[in-house]
């Protein structure tokens, strides 16, 4: 499994700072969902998900970044 941070509009993943890919292959693997979403505190990344991806998409899990009223990322949001 790997985990992805996600953008909820255009559907890209995160590759690197101020990059984005359509290959999920392609994307960071954050190795843990809190690395993530530090990630995204660290950087005030909003506006997206993480993504927790298998090898059959079948099996992959979308789970949701919540933002306080601010649009900041909020760690009370840790899911995995």
């Amino acid at each position: 499994m790997r985990i992805l941070l996600q953008q909820k509009n255009s559907g890209l993943y995160f590759k690197d700072r101020g990059a984005w890919t359509r290959a999920a292959a392609e994307a960071l693997d954050f190795l843990c969902s809190t690395k993530a979403i530090d990630f995204c505190l660290a950087n005030r990344i909003s506006g997206v998900q993480i993504v927790l991806k298998f090898d059959e998409q079948r099996y992959d899990i979308v789970l949701p970044v919540v933002a306080d009223g601010r649009g900041h990322v909020s760690r009370s949001s840790q899911a995995a």
